[in-house]
């Protein structure tokens, strides 16, 4: 009788121990054990893949299944929640918006299941001149070449939108460039301005900034105030400091779409809400604020400005325990 209680007691306090190292903080979910989350991310070159590479660690190091992979980024990371490839992503919010209202590039194919976890950092909206231009405001684009980013790409509706509430849409010379054409056409002078949706500093204008100079032209209050008014709730304001480039002699007030985090809507409460859980705690923070320099923005603080699409049902519970008020727009 005696060996049999010991072995009882042996016994319990084996599974003791196997409980708590399901995971760091908590009782792993029956869900949390079977699923596994590939998140999208982008080329490696850039903010969005070492920032879910480090993401993905952290999921796995507290109890969630999870692998990073490279892609084409926002567009491509929109499509692959929507067809299951990816069941988390980091994208531009103007185009998890454009996603889940089936706009622009994704007229006739809504994204109807993505749903939002967090907003992350700031991709500026940058018209960039050179500094010895004559160009001070938005209204004296009219009559200049502009590039205005890629066909079909973010920075090209970004471009329309902000011009378009200037009123100098339709009065300027369009010209259709990826950042790193659109910087050296700005150095050569075949362009006189260059639009550029990325965070600040971009690589592509400081390599040019060395040595031609460069300033950045203010979007004021109103033509944020008329994009709002328009239903373009992505964007926020954000004031670019004096030394972000060689050429600029004040801080320069301009607006950014943010970096977020995204799932599908297909995927378990508990999961999303583990997920959001981990992101925000104060020891995840730490890492990856270490990742780049665009990261250290990645705060409980700013999680929903900027929010385009719905929320998940995770994330609302994660945020409603942080004291956290959910606009209704952001409730599924």
């Amino acid at each position: 009788m005696k060996w049999k209680a010991i072995g009882l007691m042996l016994v319990l306090a084996l599974a003791v121990v196997a409980a708590g190292c399901t995971q760091q903080g908590g009782t792993q979910s029956s869900t949390q054990a079977t699923v596994e989350i590939t998140i999208y991310t982008g080329g490696t070159s850039g903010v969005y893949f070492p920032t879910g590479s480090k993401y993905a660690e952290l999921l796995n190091k507290n109890g969630v299944k999870a692998k990073a992979v490279t892609s084409g980024a926002s567009v491509s990371n929109a499509k692959a929640i929507g067809d299951g490839t990816a069941q988390a992503a980091i994208l531009q919010n103007d185009v998890a918006y454009y996603a889940y209202h089936g706009l622009y590039m994704f007229e006739g194919s809504k994204i109807s299941n993505i749903r939002g976890v967090a907003a992350l950092y700031p991709e500026t909206v940058q018209f960039v001149v050179r500094a010895d231009s004559d160009i001070k405001t938005l209204q004296d684009f009219a009559g200049k070449k502009v590039a205005i980013g890629a066909a079909g790409s973010g920075t090209a509706v970004a471009a329309e939108q902000v011009l378009k509430a200037a009123g100098v849409w339709d009065s300027i010379e369009k010209v259709n460039q990826k950042f790193s054409e659109a910087a050296q056409s700005l150095k050569l002078g075949q362009v006189d301005v260059a639009v550029i949706v990325s965070g600040a500093p971009t690589p592509a204008v400081n390599q040019i900034a060395v040595q031609t100079p460069v300033r950045v032209i203010p979007i004021p209050d109103d033509v944020l105030a008329k994009l709002k008014d328009q239903g373009y709730i992505f964007y926020v304001r954000q004031v670019l400091p004096k030394d972000t480039y060689n050429g600029m002699e004040e801080d320069t007030p301009t607006i950014a779409v943010k970096a977020m985090l995204a799932v599908s809507a297909d995927l378990p409460d508990d999961v999303v809400y583990q997920m959001t859980k981990i992101l925000f705690d104060p020891a995840s923070l730490d890492e990856l604020h270490q990742v780049h320099a665009k990261t250290k923005y990645i705060s409980l603080d700013t999680a929903l400005d900027g929010m385009s699409i719905p929320l998940h049902p995770g994330a609302i519970k994660y945020y409603e325990e942080k004291g956290i008020s959910i606009p209704d727009e952001l409730k599924p």
